[in-house]
């Protein structure tokens, strides 16, 4: 089998490509990923719930992994924006076995182990959360569509939103 001009240049490309990642990996130059405290981390899911609630919103719970280009488009992309204009939304690690968070049994443990109590799997995961940790709306669970993540993400908190209403009492 003969190898065609077109072949050969495609072969450079693809080798150039390769070396150009290499040298600016190298470099230091690494994909960028938001600082893990980009969306705050909860000491205790209780408070960050009441407080959420008193302004009518949901606790909006981002389950994230390390390193997760998913997880990044998420936050940058949906959350922060999000949070910027008044939503709850947090972030918890997957990973995370060091830090202590209270869960909503009033219990100190840490985010792993509350993520396993809510048998997440999979990241990024987005929980709607009430005062008692009881979920409001059904969770997001990966990027199904990029496209339409967006609508999913507001269908879901207008959701969470009615349903907290509608669980308050009235005076």
């Amino acid at each position: 089998m003969s190898s065609t001009p077109g072949r050969r240049q495609f072969a450079r490309s693809f080798i150039g490509l390769g070396l150009g990642a290499a040298w600016a990996m190298g470099r230091g130059l690494t994909p960028a990923y938001a600082d893990e405290s980009a969306l705050p981390i909860p000491d205790s899911l209780p408070e960050v719930a009441a407080a959420a609630a008193r302004l009518g919103e949901p606790l909006v719970l981002l389950i994230s992994l390390a390193r997760c280009p998913y997880c990044e488009l998420v936050r940058r992309n949906y959350l922060l924006p999000a949070r910027q204009q008044g939503v709850a939304a947090w972030q918890i690690n997957m990973g995370d076995r060091l830090r202590v968070l209270v869960g909503f049994d009033g219990q100190a443990s840490h985010a792993a182990e509350q993520i396993s109590r809510w048998k997440v799997r999979l990241a990024p995961t987005v929980l709607f959360l009430d005062p008692r940790g009881q979920e409001l709306a059904e969770r997001l669970r990966g990027i199904a569509s990029v496209d339409f993540y967006g609508a999913y993400l507001d269908e879901r908190l207008a959701l969470a939103r009615q349903a907290l209403r509608s669980a308050r009492p009235r005076s």
